[in-house]
């Protein structure tokens, strides 16, 4: 039997999305605490996405794949990002 586990998948929509928008951004900083910061602020306006069974699991995966939910997750990041950048705390 599979240990079960609980999981927020939009926390690696969010890695992701941050990641491939930091490899093109060179000019912001790129510390764990302003990414951290940025992680933190876009999760508290996105809604979670919680499973437990591997059904869920793949249910989620397949949502996450949707362009509007991307699009939804892009903007809060970069609304994230605006704020961190004017208020490091590094």
């Amino acid at each position: 039997m599979k240990t079960l586990k609980l999981k927020n998948f939009m926390e690696d929509v969010v890695i992701q999305i941050l990641d491939e928008i930091l490899t093109e951004k060179k000019d912001f900083c790129n510390c764990e605490r302003c990414r951290l910061d940025i992680m933190a602020i876009a999760l508290n306006h996105l809604p979670p996405k919680y499973t437990v069974t591997e059904e869920g699991e793949v249910f989620t995966k397949i949502q996450l794949l949707s362009q509007q939910f991307r699009a939804d997750a892009l903007v809060e990041i970069v609304k994230a990002i605006e704020i961190v950048s004017k208020n490091p705390h590094h």
